[in-house]
């Protein structure tokens, strides 16, 4: 058989939780920072948004937002394929 630790992660804080996600998929946390970035401004920018309607503004927030995950997730998925299949490592497999 392999020699694969066995994690149960039912016993797992949330903490413990978000930092094995962030090794696992560093990419993933980089486009919730940029969420909560894009949502932070566009709170600050509310207030000057002039005569635009508010439903149209928080629409234009929404795509904004996706779009930051969006390329976060695609940079990720970019540098991955890049570190596999291009990039020659000296250690086997």
């Amino acid at each position: 058989m392999s020699s694969e630790k066995v994690f149960d992660y039912h016993e797992e804080s949330q903490a413990q939780r978000l930092a094995r996600k962030s090794k696992d998929s560093p990419f993933m946390i980089l486009g919730i920072a940029g969420l909560i970035g894009m949502c932070g401004y566009g709170v600050y920018q509310f207030r000057n948004k002039g005569k635009m309607s508010t439903s149209v503004f928080l629409m234009q927030l929404r795509v904004a937002a996706q779009g930051t995950v969006v390329a976060s997730l695609t940079l990720g998925l970019g540098y991955n394929l890049l570190s596999r299949y291009f990039v020659k490592d000296d250690k086997k497999e």
